[in-house]
């Protein structure tokens, strides 16, 4: 398995999404790279600088966006197209997208309002968009695999928001950390807000001290204000994750339903409905509940920055009162797709070492094309890649 880059948030001074990206410029993201990026949104009206500058002397960098003053008040799903109608690498989009989603399932609980219809005032700006594709951005130019953090610092006091005085830290930063170890400092300022929050939410698979890894860079995020008694920055260190015993596996999130009054069609639609939304795998295990109920865990493997996406349809689809969820390692085996003809038929295979497998789909297609048995179709088709001159894969 190949070296995974880790990404570490020490977040002793909170998070924010412009303090964040700051980091991350600041421990060698190129920033050419990411403004090439960020212009695939196809959003006018903004500029990004990495000014260097000193908190509490100790020498950072501060990602400055500048955006146009605008009376606009973008919902979730304005945001959303935005970002699924850019020109982004997938990693990019899927990371972005699992910030905002984040951040708008707590703001959907706080006011009440349907996902699509959630109102971002201070996040939906033109600023906060680029704050966080712009982290989605330097992760990718960094090549981080896997992002972990410390314990999150907060303020305490109110802050003034669109929603008028909030306490401090505010009700979605809270929300948004649920689960995540966080304590307070008694310092009256925002330390962490609801960006940097859904991008700790979303993106992070581990919390706590930095993890064992082999340090290849770090740097620090500055936020705009200075503090008497600590640096207001956020540090972020960078690495290949060290490994005992057995390769490094890659992180997925296991998320499970135990259901027992869905039907046999409602548990096949789920299924699809979660490999759908982009879950690695789903399927259906037979259980016995208490009181003797028989019932079904109804299981999903994601991408950590999927997880939130992932567990929304587990819920919607099987009408489960809960979602439960760990995250784990999975070591896929490296593979390769290729295709063959079968009676003029094009069938895929997947190709790993020392096996060959037929794409099931394309299989039942072209036996429905032949009038072939499957069994056939697939046997034909692995004999035709065997027969190839070199059908060993790269």
């Amino acid at each position: 398995m190949a070296d995974r880059t880790v990404a570490w948030f020490h977040c002793f001074s909170g998070i924010a999404g412009d303090m964040a990206l700051g980091s991350l410029l600041d421990a060698g993201a190129d920033l050419d790279a990411v403004l090439g990026m960020l212009q695939g949104l196809g959003v006018e009206g903004w500029s990004l600088t990495a000014e260097p500058v000193l908190r509490g002397g100790v020498a950072g960098t501060r990602a400055l966006v500048t955006a146009e003053d605008t009376t606009v008040v973008r919902t979730y799903a304005n945001i959303c197209s935005i970002i699924e109608n850019a020109s982004l690498p997938d990693r990019v989009r899927e990371r972005a997208l699992a910030v905002f989603g984040a951040i708008a399932r707590v703001e959907s609980e706080l006011h009440r309002r349907e996902l699509a219809q959630v109102h971002f005032h201070e996040v939906g700006g033109i600023d906060a968009i680029v704050d966080v594709v712009g982290v989605a951005a330097a992760l990718e130019v960094l090549g981080i695999d896997e992002i972990a953090s410390s314990p999150v610092a907060t303020g305490m006091g109110m802050v003034r928001t669109a929603h008028g005085l909030l306490p401090n830290p505010a009700p979605a930063v809270v929300s948004l950390l649920e689960g995540a170890p966080t304590y307070g400092i008694d310092i009256g300022v925002e330390l962490t807000t609801p960006t940097g929050a859904g991008i700790l939410a979303a993106l992070a698979t581990s919390w706590g001290p930095l993890p064992a890894m082999t340090i290849s860079a770090s740097g620090f995020g500055a936020g705009s204000r200075e503090f008497a008694d600590t640096p207001n920055m956020t540090q972020v260190v960078v690495g290949t994750a060290a490994t005992t015993g057995r390769s490094q596996g890659q992180p997925v999130v296991l998320l499970e339903a135990n259901v027992d009054d869905a039907t046999g069609e409602t548990l096949a639609h789920a299924i699809s409905a979660l490999l759908a939304a982009g879950a690695h795998d789903a399927w259906i295990t037979p259980i016995v509940m208490k009181k003797g109920r028989p019932a079904h865990t109804v299981s999903a493997l994601a991408d950590p920055a999927l997880a939130g996406t992932v567990s929304d349809v587990l819920r919607k689809e099987t009408g489960t009162l809960g979602v439960r969820g760990s995250t784990i390692d999975r070591w896929p085996a490296a593979r390769t797709l290729d295709a063959v003809e079968v009676h003029g038929h094009n069938v895929r295979v997947k190709v790993t070492a020392g096996r060959v497998k037929v794409e099931h789909d394309d299989a039942a297609a072209a036996a429905d094309a032949t009038g072939l048995p499957v069994r056939e179709v697939v046997s034909l088709a692995e004999e035709a890649w065997r027969r190839r001159p070199d059908p060993s894969p790269a």
